[in-house]
């Protein structure tokens, strides 16, 4: 039973994190106060800098891309832009690299200072920023009066829990998520959902994609002309796709061991009673490729044989360079996490988002308020950004235990991840592997994905694509500024260091979408009539049409 101080704890952290952004305080004190105690007893180094002259302007390197380009080029507009720039460049040397500051700390710190800077960049004032004062001008202001009323109308929106503006002309199962197809098997967690054959015949082993559940599957499937699964299935191939249910407060006590068990386990026994005696070609997306690289490394110990390959779509399997979200990733900020999903049930879709937009303010918050306030200018959202509006929730269990083994303890790279009480590891995994990261990625590093061979010797094809998180994936042929690199090692060869891929790959230009097809395709066994939909003999009759009941849930 929860003691009643501890409960008031709770109640304490929950208030404190709605007003800050689920960030803990005591995390940030604790970074500041290493960083100054170590500060103050250096006063030759801070000496040092204070003396130290600011680079001229042309020599600088901007802090904000949006002050580049013509506009910025006349006075006072220059002025602006170097009096920042010169204030930027000095708090960064100010807080950087301090001696015998804790890592974590001193990236904390930096992390701060870049936020505000972020903030108090010209580019998002309307007394400093020339393009609003031009707009300004010409419409005699009515860009503000426009900008304050889309705002308001934002965040009133906000508020009341509604998705943005324009978010309603992509609806699943309207406009986004078409893939003809049924859902086949309905548990408390997951909707499984096999898609129907778009070919007279089909590769003879089908394919299994696993989506994070930090956010709607239906990124995969988005409108017909960019939708991964439609094109996989248009290439004869027999797709399942995982469809998770958006959890609420009496979810909190589903962890890592139940999405392993109704999702992949689940999926994977359904799919045998569909297909029985054919391996299964598993493909997960983020936090799903994570699932599902420790479901393999399960099935792998366990001599379960029912997977063909192993797609990981920049999917984390080693966390000891997550990027900036790791900054986020430390005991005082967990506890405090904890709390407030404990009070709770979850972690909401709109701390999470928070907690993303975070690591990219300039692009994420400050350009839209720019955009939006200032300019009085509201672009139309596309399928992918309307998709990035309809967040999930993440239960209390399930997100603690995630944070926790993976990020803070990294378990599963070290080997002492258990599943059913046993570590696995990824080194049991012999099957092939299909390895992406994405260039620009935020949320997971191309270098910290490229880690997975380090972790296991089988036959692998990394992939290295434009683009970030999502717009990398979502990359179908055609789509202009794309291209990607890849190499092949194969079982036991040689380890090959980030660096010297890319410089033993070569550029291709283009989506990576028909280089995985093939690779799918030359592992996945000759061409059959289709499968029945579903196995209604067997117990998993049809229930309704994709993409189901679960996607709809906000």
């Amino acid at each position: 039973m929860t003691r009643p101080h501890n409960e008031f704890d709770r109640l304490l952290h929950a208030a404190w994190g709605r007003l800050g952004g689920g960030v803990s305080p005591a995390a940030l004190m604790l970074a500041w106060s290493d960083w100054a105690i170590h500060f103050a007893t250096q006063p030759g180094r801070g000496a040092s800098l204070a003396l130290h002259q600011a680079l001229p302007c042309a020599q600088a390197q901007a802090h904000d891309p949006r002050l580049t380009g013509d506009d910025w080029a006349p006075w006072p507009f220059c002025a602006y832009r170097e009096a920042f720039e010169a204030v930027g460049r000095r708090l960064l040397e100010l807080v950087g690299d301090v001696p015998g500051v804790d890592r974590h700390h001193g990236q904390l710190v930096a992390f701060t200072v870049r936020q505000w800077l972020e903030m108090v960049s010209p580019a998002n004032f309307p007394a400093t920023h020339p393009q609003v004062l031009k707009k300004t001008a010409a419409t005699a202001g009515m860009n503000l009066f426009t900008g304050a009323l889309q705002g308001t109308q934002d965040l009133l929106r906000g508020a009341l829990g509604m998705p943005p503006d324009g978010a309603e002309k992509f609806r699943p199962g309207h406009e986004v998520a078409l893939t003809p197809g049924k859902v086949i098997m309905r548990n408390e967690l997951v909707e499984l959902i096999q898609y129907a054959p778009a070919t007279p015949t089909v590769h003879a082993e089908p394919v299994l994609v696993i989506s994070a559940w930090i956010m709607k599957y239906y990124v995969l499937d988005l409108s017909p002309h960019n939708s991964l699964i439609r094109y996989l299935v248009g290439q004869g191939h027999t797709v399942f796709a995982v469809s998770w249910k958006n959890p609420d407060a009496s979810d909190a006590g589903f962890g890592m061991d139940d999405y392993l068990r109704l999702g992949i386990r689940a999926s994977l026994d359904a799919i045998e009673t569909v297909m029985p005696g054919h391996r299964v070609h598993a493909l997960g997306y983020c936090l799903g490729g994570t699932l599902m690289a420790i479901a393999a490394a399960a099935m792998a110990r366990d001599r379960d044989d029912r997977l063909a390959s192993l797609s990981l779509l920049a999917a984390q399997t080693d966390f000891t360079e997550p990027g900036e979200i790791g900054l986020f990733i430390d005991e005082s900020q967990l506890a405090f996490l904890e709390n407030i999903m404990a009070h709770q049930g979850f972690l909401g879709a709109a701390q999470m988002a928070a907690a993303f937009q975070s690591l990219r303010p300039g692009e994420l918050i400050w350009a839209p308020w720019v955009r939006t306030w200032l300019l009085g200018e509201r672009p139309a959202l596309n399928d992918l950004m309307a998709w990035n509006t309809d967040g999930t929730r993440m239960p209390y269990r399930m997100h603690a235990d995630y944070l926790r083994s993976l990020f803070l303890d990294n378990a599963l790279a070290e080997g002492h991840y258990l599943v059913d009480g046993r570590p696995v590891s990824l080194g049991d995994i012999d099957l092939p592997v299909f390895l992406l990261g994405t260039r620009t990625d935020h949320v997971a590093p191309w270098r910290s994905v490229y880690k997975f061979s380090l972790l296991c010797d089988a036959e692998l094809s990394f992939v290295l694509t434009e683009g970030g998180h999502n717009a990398g994936i979502v990359s179908e042929p055609g789509h202009a500024h794309r291209g990607f690199r890849m190499l092949h090692r194969p079982r036991h060869g040689a380890y090959v260091a980030p660096d010297e891929f890319l410089d033993r790959s070569r550029e291709v230009d283009g989506s990576w979408w028909p280089a995985f097809q093939q690779w799918l395709a030359a592992r996945s066994g000759p061409r059959r009539r289709p499968p029945t939909m579903g196995a209604p003999r067997r117990g998993l009759a049809a229930l309704c049409d994709a993409p189901g009941t679960y996607v709809l849930v906000r």
